[in-house]
């Protein structure tokens, strides 16, 4: 397993969404790793972004444009959700993480999700945040170092899938284009 870099959020948000896929969440718990494979995640822009945190107000602007490779942790119908910084230099940005497939650490994600039913643990960015134990005390921390307690890594070997683009969830407006992704056929994406 290897810690991606903080280099690798220095792009633009969807561009990171898209090469999240794949990649590995671990969230590191005492003694115990709880381990998912991103599957679907969401892109969020600057203020022209009408569906970006960036476009709500000065407060949020301001934290979407902290150091990339940080996480943005915030609330959202009694959910955490989880955000990695993301952007260009001098633009905001984030990457939403949607769902993840469960890898290692099972019983301890049905333990803090009190539920039973392995694709129904993580597939959905509330579910995520209930089952790796993630809340607001993890804002802003970085996900590109070893000492964190949350990284995102990269696989041994990179898998091949299809990758399929759609409109974000849950959002009032929305951009033209696409910012929603999530790996084709994979059984723990929120909505297909």
């Amino acid at each position: 397993m290897e810690i991606i870099g903080k280099k690798f959020y220095q792009r633009f948000p969807d561009k990171v969404a898209r090469d999240l896929l794949g990649k590995l969440l671990v969230r590191k718990l005492d003694k115990n790793l709880l381990v998912g494979k991103i599957v679907e995640t969401e892109a969020y822009f600057d203020r022209h972004d009408p569906a970006s945190r960036a476009a709500v107000s000065e407060k949020w602007h301001k934290k979407m444009l902290r150091d990339v490779g940080k996480t943005f942790i915030y609330m959202v119908h009694n959910n955490w959700l989880l955000n990695i910084i993301a952007h260009k230099k001098q633009d905001a940005g984030a990457v939403l993480i949607r769902a993840v497939e469960p890898l290692k650490g099972t019983e301890l994600m049905k333990k803090f999700r009190n539920a039973d039913k392995l694709e129904f643990l993580t597939n959905g960015p509330g579910k995520l945040t209930q089952a790796f134990k993630i809340d607001k005390t993890f804002d802003n921390i970085p996900v590109y170092v070893e000492k964190s307690p949350l990284i995102i890594a990269r696989t041994k070997e990179e898998e091949n899938f299809e990758i399929i683009e759609a409109f974000r969830i849950g959002v009032k407006k929305d951009l033209s284009e696409p910012m929603r992704f999530y790996i084709s056929g994979n059984k723990f994406v929120s909505k297909k």
